[in-house]
């Protein structure tokens, strides 16, 4: 599929991936409809793009309600959604101290938003013979997060939906991908408030931030525009990552074991 003259939702489009997606494919020739829990924010995002190819909302990108306003949109202001984008993504809490409330929240935004769009949209592109859903998952979704078990299970969470969502609709016209980067240049790697020394946020951050080189935003729209032209199922910004996960397939405690090591290693610095 080309994305010229196609229509594209993208969630957590206020900035970071969701933004160089929206300029991307703007660039490309679609229209899109931006959504993001930050109103100011996604309006900011919405006024630096040509005003005849983008609409936009502001709401849970996991909201059932919020999905159908968004996809109302879109089919009003530019015709039948072709592309789903569904990005918005959270850390959660930090190690065995997350709360319920934070769990709740991980699981809303990181996989159930996806569940719940899908649900919304799968059923039509079936009857129209075509659709295609772009699950932004993470690395951590194929290896793990150090410091975040809910940032952890959710994204593996998300990779095993979209392999879900590919192999019972990939024979009927729903096309599916899964972004797993490593490190991006987003407020979700490099939030405002830094976070305290020795915390499992601070080796969070740590455990990305030297694990491979940081991209620009754009940098991983271009590689997510490119996997779809070619209807790419795993999308890997960082090629290394590949590597990583047939080692972590090969042999699983030996991959666990460097897992603590590496974890060892980034408390002692």
């Amino acid at each position: 599929m080309q994305v010229d003259g196609k229509v594209a939702v993208i969630t957590g489009a206020g900035g970071g991936i969701g933004a160089g997606l929206a300029r991307a494919l703007v660039a490309g020739g679609a229209k899109v409809v931006l959504t993001d829990i930050d109103k100011d924010a996604v309006a900011g995002v919405a006024a630096s793009l040509p005003s005849d190819t983008v609409a936009f909302a502001s709401g849970d990108a996991g909201s059932d309600d919020h999905i159908e306003e968004v996809v109302t949109l879109a089919e009003s202001t530019f015709g039948p959604v072709d592309y789903y984008f569904a990005n918005a993504g959270i850390g959660g809490g930090p190690g065995l101290q997350a709360t319920d409330e934070q769990w709740d929240a991980a699981l809303n935004v990181n996989i159930l938003a996806h569940v719940r769009a899908a649900r919304r949209l799968v059923p039509g592109w079936v009857e129209r013979g075509g659709g295609y859903f772009v699950s932004t998952a993470s690395a951590a979704g194929l290896l793990t997060q150090l410091g975040s078990a809910t940032y952890s299970v959710t994204k593996h969470a998300a990779v095993g939906f979209a392999e879900w969502l590919s192999a019972t609709y990939g024979t009927r016209g729903v096309k599916v991908s899964c972004l797993c980067p490593m490190g991006v240049d987003t407020n979700l790697l490099r939030p405002k408030e830094q976070a305290p020394a020795g915390s499992d946020e601070a080796l969070m951050q740590r455990a990305v931030t030297s694990a491979g080189r940081v991209l620009t935003t754009d940098e991983v729209a271009t590689a997510v525009l490119d996997a779809i032209a070619d209807e790419r199922f795993l999308i890997l910004p960082h090629a290394e990552v590949l590597d990583m996960y047939r080692h972590k397939g090969s042999d699983y405690d030996r991959w666990l074991r460097g897992m603590q090591r590496y974890q060892n290693t980034l408390m002692d610095n």
